[in-house]
């Protein structure tokens, strides 16, 4: 594109300098600076230009300029506020998208910038007034305002009426609950924006009117109640649907049709503009060595090209070469993948080698993006030293490996793995599938039907994973630490396939030879991955270790660091831990190296390449009954987008994320992996993503930080029960209380393996099978002796603390028990003669429950009392009111030293995790209780109750460190 100082307006000098919004309006054919208090702030008769800068993850801005045009606003200002935009355009060296946005017709884009609304008035208000205005929209609110009248009110939208003292909102019959969720954030903004939060907020259900005093005042003020007529939603826009895609170039002020059997990115030349008809929308493109006088041009044929189609109010895009969306890209049979990297980036130098020969200030003009920051570090951003329980699929069947076969998987074989760690509160689960690149189809299947039980056993509690070799993210190797990938295969389908295609078994056998690579960025994140044994396989950039027989040879490559050899030193001793190596250097291997792997070739020097992680997109997703998926996106997202009836997706590039709402009923939520497959079929953004990209599904309330990562997050949100419409009044109401979900502690539970006293444990929790029964539920033999005491309608039986908080009180009791006694005093005798009947029927269902809380060695009370005592302190706690726990806390005081008094000691030897000859009957996750006081000193150079005292991080290094944990 050709500079001339002209084509500059210095207004724009130093903008789009960091992300964020910047609005102009257009005054007297100039654009003027908004202050940023008027921000979102739009009068029907003006012309307004909104730069949004967006900083990516690359360090690089991308740029998008919205033109508003009022339906007030005069010809002249609109064509200038056109023209503006080109201009800035130039000082952002071409580098942005612009889009027409007329009032009532606005894109998504546009008004996700001004959450949650744009409210465009005639005038400034001096003083308030009634109105009513009509919401729509699910993910963003278009508003309108219309007559204050009841003929306003239909069935199918919701409105908001605006008194003085009070704000209705009206919710039509056939609205969904998302739309009447996203019209109560108006209803907040109106209150806030126009009443300073002093307003009373009330909320209206169509044709609900009995017993509702704020009904009957709402519709007082249409002249009483009247039902509304059954009319529907009439959509005065044009159907564009039908309309063929049709590609035009711009000549000479002339729209030249471009005939084409198929669109492709051929078809655009650099010196020309072209304009892409799609009906709802056209696409205004201009090649980078086109003029600014042709592209005027191009954006003044297009407006008249939909004046002379009778489409007025379809949304114009305009975009420079190289710098294409998405949608218009999809718009193409074909089109070449292009890099950030590669598109022009001189387009700002030269607009400010211009300005600064004139003598003007160009400071932040040059700078085309942020200076760029060392590459960040990977996290995992969990606790990586949980519990592990790892399984090998074998068909329907699958099996609990050994501590020390955890980490080593074969490529013909299928995994399932758990992995419980310490989240905020509470004890999390992450459940997930790893795939071989050589498994079959039915070891596949069986391991993600497993899998999907597992989470749904759990009532979708867990964090659920599905990662494919060669694909795995950091946070599965940061969870495995050390890991180690085997050719072959164990499973009988692995076997059976390998038999019919008459293909050789390259299982791996500890005395045969074998090739590793090994790489990783430290201890807590090593793998070794076994390749072919040929000299090709090497790599210049990575270490590798080579062993045929008892002979074993370290390689080093020529580029690797000192941080790679140690952590080769580290796999040796996984791989071969008792044999001698022999180090050998790139370029000094012996002739006996080069004899394993059958001779010296070229091999590779450069570093694998491994996808980084993009600037994260937001779906809101629906399969179909024909399995056909759709996808919208929501546009600068945040957590309040994420309403509990739906499915959406976070596309990272490395990664997927599928967060499922609690309001999902439990079929969809079963199809969550399928919604996330069909995603990557699509490659919705056009990046060429792998169809083996990890996919994580995620249920809110369980929401872990890998994932609240990528939102300002509030947990006390994913807390709340309720649809979202309940959720988001009653924030406004009273702060959320009323639908706040008052979760337990849980614990993740651990699906079957072996005993507790053959498995050392990487946490202090106990956890059981979804199975174990609840020390609190009811059952019917409870339930019936329970109906003699009283009315059971009255009160919930399993949750007695109301009862047990009158036994030492004398104050009066209203209503509630079959006495129905008004303000007499409580017969505590009676109580507590029902009570221990209760206690002494029950304390035999609860028994089975309570002895697996404790080590068997210990003695425990089982006297009458002790049962109702332990049966009361159980249910005094008040039930979750939507969160099924599946496992208990083992001990609420587990941070303090136990008492010696009943246990049986054992010597340090027995109570190693290696021990030959293991204690019998104890708790696997505290065997340091065990040890006598004396030889507790000795091991651990302190007492126990100094030891109870530490963070419970320490305590686990150092039982880590004693084999005790």
């Amino acid at each position: 594109m050709s500079v001339s100082t002209k084509d500059v307006d210095l207004t724009f000098q130093g903008v789009g300098q960091k992300a964020g919004i910047e609005v102009w309006r257009i005054e007297n054919s100039q654009p003027v600076a908004v202050p940023e208090s008027s921000y979102g702030k739009f009068l029907t008769r003006e012309s307004y230009m909104i730069l949004k800068t967006n900083a990516s993850k690359r360090g690089t801005f991308r740029y998008d300029i919205h033109y508003w045009i009022g339906k007030d606003a005069s010809e002249d200002e609109a064509e200038v506020a056109a023209i503006k935009t080109l201009e800035l355009d130039k000082v952002l060296g071409g580098r942005s998208v612009q889009y027409r946005e007329l009032q009532g017709y606005e894109t998504e884009r546009f008004l996700s910038c001004f959450k949650p609304c744009i409210m465009p008035e005639e005038s400034e208000r001096r003083e308030h007034k009634n109105r009513m205005f009509v919401c729509k929209g699910k993910h963003v609110v278009r508003i309108q305002e219309v007559p204050c009248a009841r003929s306003s009110l239909t069935h199918d939208a919701v409105f908001i009426f605006d008194s003085k003292n009070k704000i209705f909102q009206f919710n039509g019959l056939n609205t969904s609950i998302q739309e009447r969720a996203k019209a109560l954030d108006v209803v907040k903004y109106i209150n806030e924006t126009y009443h300073e939060s002093n307003c009373k907020i009330a909320a209206i259900e169509d044709g609900r009117l009995m017993g509702d005093a704020e009904a009957g005042e709402f519709w007082g003020f249409f002249g009483g109640f009247a039902p509304l007529p059954r009319k529907t939603t009439v959509n005065e826009a044009q159907s564009t649907d039908e309309i063929p895609i049709q590609l035009f170039c711009v000549k000479k002020g002339e729209a030249e049709r471009v005939p084409a059997d198929s669109l492709t990115k051929k078809l655009l030349q650099t010196h020309n503009c072209y304009l892409l008809d799609c009906g709802s929308e056209i696409y205004v493109w201009m090649g980078r060595s086109t003029s600014m006088q042709e592209r005027k041009s191009a954006n003044k044929v297009a407006e008249e090209y939909l004046r002379g189609q009778d489409r007025p109010k379809s949304i114009i895009i305009r975009m420079s070469e190289f710098f294409e969306t998405v949608s218009f890209r999809s718009k193409f049979d074909s089109w070449p993948q292009l890099s950030d990297e590669l598109a022009p980036q001189d387009g700002r130098g030269k607009v400010a080698a211009l300005l600064k020969r004139g003598g003007l200030d160009v400071k932040g003009l040059i700078k085309n993006a942020p200076e760029e920051e060392e590459e960040e570090e990977l996290q995992s951003y969990i606790d990586c030293s949980g519990a592990l329980e790892v399984w090998r699929v074998n068909g329907q069947e699958k099996s609990l490996l050994a501590d020390t076969d955890q980490s080593k998987f074969y490529t013909g074989d299928c995994y399932i793995f758990q992995y419980t760690y310490t989240g905020e509160g509470q004890e999390e689960s992450l459940i997930g599938t790893w795939i071989g690149k050589e498994s079959v189809k039915e070891d596949m299947d069986s391991a993600l039907s497993q899998a999907n039980k597992m989470v749904e056993s759990i009532k979708f509690l867990a964090t659920q994973a599905r990662v494919y070799e060669g694909n795995e993210p950091f946070l599965f190797y940061a969870i495995f630490q050390s890991f180690m990938v085997l050719k072959g295969g164990l499973s009988n389908g692995y076997k059976n396939y390998i038999s019919e295609k008459g293909l050789p078994d390259e299982t791996y056998k500890e005395d045969g030879i074998a090739l590793f690579r090994v790489q990783g960025s430290g201890p807590e994140n090593m793998q070794s991955i076994q390749v072919d044994p040929v000299a090709s396989s090497l790599n210049s950039s990575y270490c590798y270790i080579l062993h045929k027989d008892s002979l074993v040879f370290t390689w080093k490559g020529s580029q690797t660091s000192v941080e790679d050899h140690e952590l080769a030193d580290r796999q040796l001793d996984v791989i071969k831990p008792d044999m001698q190596t022999r180090v050998c250097k790139e370029r000094a291997e012996s002739d006996e190296f080069w004899e394993i792997l059958g001779g010296r070739t070229e091999h590779a020097t450069q570093k694998i390449p491994r996808e980084t992680e993009r600037d994260p997109h937001l779906f809101s997703c629906i399969l179909s009954k024909e399995e056909n998926l759709r996808v919208t996106e929501i546009y600068h997202f945040n957590q309040d987008d994420l309403m509990t009836e739906d499915i959406y997706i976070l596309d990272c590039h490395t990664e997927i994320f599928l967060w499922v709402g609690q309001e999902v009923n439990t079929k969809d939520k079963t199809q969550a992996l399928t919604i996330g497959e069909k995603y990557l079929e699509c490659d919705v953004l056009l990046v060429g993503l792998f169809l083996q990209t990890p996919i994580f599904i995620i249920f809110e309330g369980s929401e872990p930080p890998f994932f609240t990562r990528f939102f300002k997050w509030d947990p006390k949100k994913s807390a709340m029960h309720g649809n979202s419409f309940q959720r988001r009044l009653a924030i406004i109401k009273d702060g959320g209380l009323s639908t706040m979900n008052l979760k337990r502690k849980k614990r993740a539970p651990v699906f079957g393996g072996r005993s507790a006293s053959e498995k050392p444990q990487r946490s202090r929790s106990v956890s059981f099978g979804s199975d174990r029964p609840r020390a609190r539920g009811r059952s019917p033999a409870f339930n019936a002796l329970a109906s003699k005491f009283g009315n059971p309608v009255v009160r919930n039986l399993s949750t007695p603390p109301a009862l047990l908080s009158k036994l030492s009180s004398s104050g009066s009791s209203g209503g509630g028990g079959s006495g129905g006694g008004g303000g007499g005093s409580l017969d505590t005798s009676k109580i507590l003669s029902k009570s221990k009947a209760i206690a002494s029927l029950t304390a035999s269902f609860d028994k089975p429950t309570r002895e697996k809380l404790l080590p068997r060695s210990v003695k425990v009370n089982t006297s009458p009392t002790a049962k109702f005592e332990s049966n009361s302190r159980v249910n005094v706690i008040p039930m979750s009111s939507r969160r099924y726990s599946p496992t208990i806390k083992e001990d609420s005081k587990e941070n303090e030293a136990d008492t010696d008094e009943g246990l049986t000691f054992y010597p340090y030897d027995r109570l190693t995790t290696s021990s030959t000859d293991p204690a019998p009957d104890i708790d696997v996750t505290r065997r340091e209780i065990y040890l006598s006081k004396s030889e507790f000193r000795e091991r651990f150079n302190m007492t126990k109750e100094a030891f109870y005292k530490m963070p419970k991080w320490r305590q686990n290094k150092m039982k880590t460190s004693l084999k005790l944990f």
